[in-house]
């Protein structure tokens, strides 16, 4: 199975958005799956249900930041390529979503009764939020 159809496989298994990407992506650049899937829990719904930036984008950044990202305080080449390909990231997930935020890409304030309750009964987690998690993954596979 390819890493997309991984992602939004591990996604509809119930696990969070962002959970699905670095559960994915992290093991190829030294993640432990488990550790992954541990460490963006608080990520889903954007941020803890919150409605803020998609789990699947944050899941994505923290994927850029283990392949590019900096170790070492002199290496500023690392950091920048890391920032410059986490505003590719978000410039082509906004393009294709619209937003790269929960709230806005839901129609709906998940934070509230009211808003998940909407998410719920219009099914949006299992019908509309695995094409976040699949366009993610896509775009990961573009600029890795």
């Amino acid at each position: 199975m390819e890493k997309v159809d991984l992602a939004v496989s591990c996604y509809m298994e119930d696990f969070t958005c962002g959970q699905a990407i670095l559960s994915t992506y992290g093991p190829q650049f030294g993640l432990n799956r488990v550790v992954a899937l541990k460490l963006t829990t608080a990520f889903g719904g954007g941020i803890a249900r919150l409605g803020e930036i998609c789990g699947a984008v944050n899941g994505a950044l923290m994927v850029i930041g283990l392949k590019h990202g900096r170790s070492e305080i002199e290496d500023i080449k690392s950091k920048e390529k890391t920032y410059k390909l986490a505003r590719e990231f978000i410039k082509r997930f906004r393009t294709k979503n619209g937003s790269f935020v929960c709230k806005d890409l839901l129609n709906c304030d998940i934070n509230t009764i009211d808003g998940r309750k909407y998410a719920l009964d219009n099914n949006l987690f299992t019908t509309v939020c695995p094409s976040f998690v699949k366009t993610s993954a896509e775009i990961l596979e573009q600029i890795l």
